[in-house]
């Protein structure tokens, strides 16, 4: 009987369809490999959800036949592409839509308004090949795939211009004008470095930092949550312990009014900083207060100032409440005219985003939430004289939603500088989310931005979610970033480097592609949608090499090995996990883990996530307990428990294998939290990975999660506090006070 040879890519059939035709013009991938290399493909519901969605009607054969027309004619009378990526240094290939018998004029505008003055030259395409598609190269073993991390390469045909455009263009984001016989067109050049280069100081030997979510460390000066004042005064803490880094939660800007979202992950705004974090007396205005004024906002701190020594879930609606009104105190007490020309110099290089950012705050407390009852959201545009006419009469609140944002940023800004100062090699690492509300600023006040028609952001089935996940964020539209230069995306990664030294990039793989999932269809039957990686890596390599940082992608999950493959030629590191860092990847809980030699060193290696128990719950079966209690297990809780304790005993087994755990404690776990976790940042110690991190929960002793996925409001995700192992506050100035933080700090440092 002969042997079924199992499928591992499309049919020529089903490649011959004219909907699978259509989904490929459009930048879907009609198929693709999961987790466990199990090829799927794309089902036809998805496909003509996802299509509408992007403004392609495919709801009978006559409209994908006429759909495939329309992309036909507009891709022959497009003279040249909107987004164009090149290679700094070196000669840039660009090729047009138009023949040799065509008279070409080019010039190029530099960033700075300039008029380029290298050459642009035209030669004529002789002979060529067409380049294959990305996905295409996705479905064998594609060692090729890194060639796509080159300069743009022309999809060559006969007797068509190609421009040649020589090595002095400087980096950075020019626009290109070319004329052929009667034809016009414009593309933004973005003229990167081929990677990120690693700074000086990580070079010479792979540094550490610390991880945080800033929001749970507090101080008796503190409003009931960690704020920036925290942040300042944890930074210059830790950089005395030795660390050169400190990666904390994502600090994009959330709703201006309780009830607030707990999760940084899912923020209104990724362009702007989360203003809830704000310590008032920092402020320079909070100083010379009139005594009155200064007693209503000491006596605001007053009453919320106990809970900062809770070890209880933080309410962060009364903190927000209390705090707001004090910082209206202090705003409507004014600035110096030195101080007022700094503010409106910084509304000016914010731009019309800023603009858009307070007009949305100024409905959503003026007219209400709007994933409440209110309307406004789908009714009223920002451009409608409803709207205008309401940010004429409340011209104060709208100047307060702007000068909220500027004292964030001052205070970051300070914070970042407290770590620089105190010898830091990169400071502040700021985490990226992977998308924005629904309901939020960027999705009212530009639209155009994102897909239409109730698609939404998630992730396939993998080890850790087997029905998918569903994120519940509305996805850019690719055609509108493209058409733009992806300016967006741009301005976003260009205001995190201004205050950080490192960016981390959540799910990663968005960069490539995006798990789009159809409204009603459930997280398993989505489809992914293309991205131009390279311009988005452009831009990274751009303004991580002028302020001489680094990014790092979490790439853990479904993520094709070419992904990593490219974001390692790129410069970007990857993420390592010791818990999920199994020999040959496997994710079976019970198989051995790698040794420490086997780490990636283009990557952020690490013991734990913020998805996980800290190392000492973790160790102590807490996610176990956790989920039985929230009822999120699928099957029975022995079972779970069994599989948790045959991964806590295969670290064992590699600790002790490896020399950094006597065998004796690998027998008596419970008795030897300590030493265990300390073993394990040992080992961590020891890979070649250029970062390694340590978490403040595991130096504390916590063992309390941070967050469980899967849940909302059934579990305090987000509000939790930073407590040792007896449920003890652990305030900001005792952090580094603490001798098991301090035995830590010694074992990342070398000299334990």
């Amino acid at each position: 009987m002969a042997s079924t040879i199992e499928q591992r890519s499309e049919s020529p059939e089903r490649l011959a369809r004219p909907l699978i035709r259509l989904a490929k013009t459009h930048g879907l991938s009609t198929s693709f490999f999961d987790q466990l290399g199990n090829y799927t493909e794309i089902s036809d519901e998805a496909l003509v959800a996802v299509l509408a969605a992007l403004g392609v009607d495919a709801s009978s054969e006559q409209s994908i036949e006429h759909a495939l027309e329309q992309a036909a004619q507009a891709d022959s009378k497009r003279l040249l592409k909107p987004t164009i990526t090149t290679i700094a240094g070196s000669p840039a290939t660009i090729e047009l839509n138009c023949t040799a018998d065509e008279t070409v004029n080019a010039s190029i505008e530099l960033e700075d308004g300039t008029t380029f003055a290298g050459t642009i030259a035209t030669r004529t395409i002789e002979a060529g090949h067409h380049t294959e598609q990305a996905e295409q190269a996705e479905q064998t073993d594609h060692a090729s795939r890194a060639k796509h991390t080159e300069h743009i390469t022309p999809t060559e045909t006969t007797g068509h211009i190609a421009l040649i455009i020589d090595a002095s263009l400087p980096m950075g984001y020019h626009t290109l004008t070319v004329t052929a016989g009667e034809r016009h067109g414009t593309a933004t050049i973005i003229n990167a470095p081929s990677r990120i280069p690693v700074p000086t100081a990580v070079q010479e030997h792979h540094r550490w930092g610390w991880m945080t979510q800033m929001y749970s460390v507090r101080s008796a000066d503190s409003w009931g949550v960690g704020d920036y004042g925290d942040l300042k005064l944890l930074l210059g803490d830790a950089a005395k312990s030795g660390a050169d880094f400190m990666l904390i939660n994502p600090i994009h800007a959330g709703a201006p009014i309780p009830p607030l979202e707990p999760s940084p992950y899912l923020p209104e705004s990724r362009r702007f900083l989360n203003v809830t974090y704000i310590r008032p007396q920092n402020i320079a205005e909070y100083a010379t207060l009139p005594a009155e004024a200064k007693a209503q906002v000491d006596a605001l701190h007053a009453s919320v100032a106990e809970r900062n020594n809770d070890a209880g879930p933080m309410d962060i609606n009364a903190a927000w409440h209390a705090k707001r009104q004090a910082l209206r105190i202090i705003f409507d007490a004014g600035r110096n005219a030195k101080r007022e020309m700094e503010f409106m110099h910084f509304r000016t290089t914010a731009g019309p985003d800023l603009e858009s950012f307070a007009t949305w705050c100024l409905c959503f407390e003026l007219w209400g939430a709007p994933w409440e009852s209110n309307r406004w959201f789908f009714e009223k545009s920002i451009d409608s004289s409803e709207v205008q006419a309401l940010v004429e009469a409340h011209k104060d609140l709208f100047d307060f939603n702007c000068w909220l944002q500027w004292i964030a940023s001052e205070q970051v800004n300070a914070a970042q500088q407290a770590a620089l100062d105190g010898g830091m090699a990169l400071g502040l690492m700021m985490d990226m989310a992977v998308g924005v509300h629904s309901l939020g600023v960027d999705a009212w006040a530009n639209p155009e931005r994102f897909a239409t028609g109730g698609v939404s952001v998630g992730c396939p089935p993998d080890f850790y979610n087997q029905q998918g996940q569903d994120w519940g964020q509305p996805p850019f539209n690719p055609r509108y970033l493209e058409s733009t230069g992806y300016r967006v995306y741009r301005d976003m990664v260009h205001a995190m480097f201004a205050h950080a030294g490192a960016v981390r990039i959540d799910h990663i793989l968005g960069l490539f592609r995006l798990w789009w999932i159809p409204a009603g269809l459930g997280a398993k039957n989505g489809a992914y949608v293309n991205y131009d990686h390279e311009a988005m890596l452009g831009m990274l390599a751009i303004e991580a090499t002028r302020v001489g940082g680094m990014v790092i992608g979490e790439d853990l999950g479904t993520v094709p090995d070419y992904v990593r493959r490219i974001l390692a030629d790129h410069g970007v590191l990857g993420t390592e996990v010791e818990w999920f860092a199994r020999v040959d990847d496997s994710p079976n809980a019970g198989d051995p883990y790698k040794p420490a030699c086997d780490y990636r060193k283009q990557a952020l290696a690490s013991v734990t996530t913020h998805d996980l128990p800290p190392t000492a719950g973790y160790l102590q079966f807490e996610h176990v307990k956790l989920r039985e209690q929230l009822q999120l297990l699928s099957g029975p809780v022995e079972e779970f428990a069994a599989s948790a304790l045959a991964e806590r005993t295969a670290m064992m087994n590699r600790l002790v294998e490896s020399g950094y755990l006597p065998q004796q404690y690998a027998d008596n776990v419970d008795e030897h939290i300590q030493s265990i976790v300390e073993a394990m940042h040992a080992m961590l110690a020891d890979t070649p990975s250029l970062l390694l991190q340590a978490a403040l929960v595991d130096g504390v002793g916590e063992c309390r999660s941070q967050n469980q996925p899967g849940t909302s409001w059934e579990y305090s995700n987000w509000r939790v506090p930073l407590a040792d192992e007896h449920l003890t506050v652990v305030h900001t100035d005792e952090v580094f006070q603490s001798s098991r933080v301090q035995a830590l700090a010694q074992v990342m440092c070398g000299t334990r």
